[in-house]
């Protein structure tokens, strides 16, 4: 499949059951039909198509990167910026003075899973795909949430201080899941990205004999009250595990509270789990985990609260952020995509930023194909990857500083996962071809992570009508502009972008399609 050929050729070959066609809008994208709404793009260790630096052109012109349904992936055109109205109906204005949040990053989680299929492929096709996430050429991710020790992601239940009644941690030790599969996939990522990686870790639950029900699993939280020896032990654990990470060079930039405490709080959860209420979380931090890494070697480490559904907000933030002795521990509130549709943007996160805008709002976790009756992967499906693009623009316009992704990348069949909660990923591997497939949610995140470095502002935008395009505009360190549009409309929308700064920008949204615009100001 390393063959390229001219973008004019079509090329239809019937293959394992799907359609092979080359992408009209990228001769570099191997494209593979499997009867859903669009194309994947395959890649093995030989090939796989990449968008390269992204380099801008010279002032008075501008680049447009295209995505759709048609497919498009990562389309690269230039045109030039005009002095006058192109008279369009539609108008966004740039308003560069109107200043909100500035960019963290974006990325994904190396859960046990995601590294497990990474390492079922050949030493090259290992190389293509954390290539395609990480170094100049690839999306830009900058940040990995790495779970301690295992999840539903994982293929057995550990943690790393499964010895009853260890308080001291005398027997904590990673797995050989860390050992061998994330910590060197880490580090092979950090050496291709031209910048310092931010690790984010989350714990799925605590050790069994720390909890009132006995199980990694279920409804449960840590014996005992916050300030007792559970709560301090479960502390010293996130010390411990950033000490072992240290030791080969990784650390952490951030470690949640705990990955969704609202789950450990349901009877007969399914997997890992630790219950906490607001209030609890809140007195933990205050009175231990604040304390502990403070008087560790990692006190500039960022803790981010919640970890869980925005549905929470703002309650969660009052009950933790009202407390002074907890809020001066905390730097950031931690938000998964989990039932966005159910709470508007405004009334979680925009109330939460308006209340405490001095800590940030991140998105630590989002995948499709979580839910019934759409459940697990879907080769080629463009309506999960506006569902990600439409979710990253709420949140980007409603004061988020990141989005992360779930699994790096997932077998056909959504794993593993020991209890089979199969869901799906932008990278799919298929070990027995050493092939993997680019969904289109893959290119969703790249029309975001490629072009909006950290420390790029959020800036106004004004729509002289009423529009169905969906858009957000940042200014980057060098001054650049970038702006994202999404039209999940059926038919084409023509429109134009009026910057001050650089005159006027023509363009047409395709039906379905993401776009991506940049130019230079100066």
């Amino acid at each position: 499949m390393g063959l390229l050929l001219p973008s004019s050729v079509f090329l239809l070959v019937l293959f394992t059951g799907a359609e092979v066609i080359l992408s009209s809008g990228s001769s570099d994208c191997v494209a593979r039909n499997f009867g859903h709404d669009s194309i994947v793009c395959e890649c093995n260790s030989t090939h796989c198509d990449s968008i390269g630096p992204g380099n801008l052109p010279p002032v008075g012109n501008f680049s447009s990167y295209l995505s759709s349904m048609a497919g498009s992936r990562l389309e690269a055109s230039q045109g030039q910026i005009q002095v006058n109205s192109t008279g369009a109906g539609l108008r966004l204005t740039i308003v560069p003075h109107q200043k909100f949040q500035r960019i963290m990053g974006f990325g994904g989680a190396m859960t046990d899973a995601a590294a497990i299929n990474i390492l079922s492929l050949s030493a090259g096709a290992q190389e293509q795909l954390l290539r395609q996430y990480f170094s100049r050429d690839g999306i830009g991710y900058s940040v990995v949430r790495v779970p301690m020790a295992s999840c539903d992601f994982s293929t057995r239940l550990y943690t790393y201080a499964d010895t009853p009644g260890d308080y001291n941690l005398a027997n904590f030790t990673l797995a050989p899941e860390d050992i061998h599969m994330k910590i060197p996939l880490l580090q092979r990522a950090q050496t291709l990205s031209p910048r310092p990686l931010s690790l984010l870790a989350s714990a799925w639950s605590a050790p069994s004999w720390m909890k009132t029900n006995g199980a990694l699993i279920g409804k449960g939280s840590l014996k005992g009250k916050p300030g007792g020896k559970e709560h301090k032990t479960w502390a010293q654990y996130y010390i411990r595990f950033l000490e072992e990470y240290a030791k080969y060079n990784l650390t952490f930039w951030a470690v949640t509270t705990g990955n969704e405490p609202s789950a450990g709080r349901m009877t007969n959860y399914s997997f890992q789990a630790l219950g906490f209420t607001a209030e609890e979380q809140r007195d933990w931090v205050a009175l231990d985990l604040g304390p502990a890494l403070h008087a560790s070697a990692y006190p500039d480490t960022h803790v981010l609260l919640l970890d869980d559904s925005r549905l929470l907000l703002p309650y969660w933030a009052k009950v933790v952020l009202n407390d002074v002795h907890a809020g001066r521990y905390i730097h950031g509130v931690a938000v998964h995509w989990y039932m966005d549709s159910l709470v508007p943007a405004d009334i979680s996160l925009g109330v939460t930023h308006q209340l405490y805008p001095e800590y940030y709002l991140f998105g630590t976790e989002a995948c499709a194909g979580w839910s019934s009756p759409d459940r697990g992967v879907k080769l080629g499906s463009w309506s999960r990857a506006e569902e990600y693009a439409h979710d990253i623009l709420e949140d980007l316009n409603h004061h988020v500083v990141g989005w992360t992704d779930w699994n790096l990348a997932l077998d056909p069949t959504g794993g593993p996962n020991w209890v089979k909660n199969f869901v799906d990923s932008p990278i799919v591997v298929d070990a027995k071809q050493d092939i993997f497939y680019k969904q289109p949610s893959f290119y969703s995140m790249a029309h975001f992570s490629k072009f909006l470095l950290e420390d790029s502002q959020r800036v106004g935008v004004s729509s002289s009508g009423k529009t169905q395009l969906e858009y957000s505009a940042f200014v980057r360190p060098d001054n650049s502009v970038v702006l994202v549009v999404l039209n999940k409309a059926s038919s084409e929308i023509q429109f134009e972008v009026w910057d001050p700064a650089v005159g006027y920008i023509p363009c047409t949204a395709p039906a379905h399609s993401i776009l991506t615009l940049a130019w230079n100001t100066r």
